[in-house]
């Protein structure tokens, strides 16, 4: 690449901001939907499906979550332990202590509460589910992913592959546009 450096910013390059500009917001946007950070509710509707299944302590539905999530999820102590206890305040579980661990089964209203919850059961699928139905797992990874190497190529590129990877991008774009407009 021909081209120097001043001020911090290589000259004589493409312009590469606008691609990582784009990229933060994918990225943004999409932590917003499938980060590490979720709602009370997440915690709850997951710890109630979890306990649905089995008996199981803190530690595991800690574990458990983060398994089934494929580590996208990892919930802290700090939201699961008070999570546990409003639900156990509820009477929607109860806990047992056995050797100084405290194990949380489902109560008969817990399984009523889950068996009348319109909520599928936690990590049966690929990726999470919002309230409205929307799956937020695949689709953010695969835009993450795709902006990453639309700034390689930005980086890196020549003038012409430059240009060919912005036809691709619009191209996609209006792809996933029809996708839309279907039915």
């Amino acid at each position: 690449m021909t081209g120097s450096f001043t001020s911090g910013r290589f000259v004589g390059a493409i312009n590469t901001d606008g691609v990582w500009e784009a990229m933060e917001q994918l990225r943004t946007t999409f932590d917003k939907r499938v980060g590490t950070r979720v709602g009370r509710g997440d915690v709850r509707e997951a710890v109630l499906a979890l306990l649905a299944e089995q008996p199981m302590h803190g530690y595991q539905i800690i574990h458990e979550i983060e398994e089934r999530s494929g580590g996208r999820w990892k919930p802290s102590a700090g939201s699961v332990y008070p999570t546990l206890q409003l639900l156990s305040d509820e009477g929607l579980i109860e806990a047992t202590e056995s050797n100084g661990r405290k194990t949380y089964t489902l109560t008969d209203a817990g399984r009523e509460k889950v068996a009348a919850s319109d909520s599928t059961t936690f990590g049966a699928n690929e990726s999470t589910e919002s309230k409205d139905g929307h799956r937020f797992t695949a689709l953010p990874k695969a835009g993450v992913e795709l902006a990453q190497a639309a700034a390689q190529v930005g980086r890196t590129g020549s003038p012409e592959q430059v240009k060919q990877a912005v036809a691709v991008l619009e191209d996609a774009r209006r792809r996933l546009y029809a996708i839309l407009a279907q039915d």
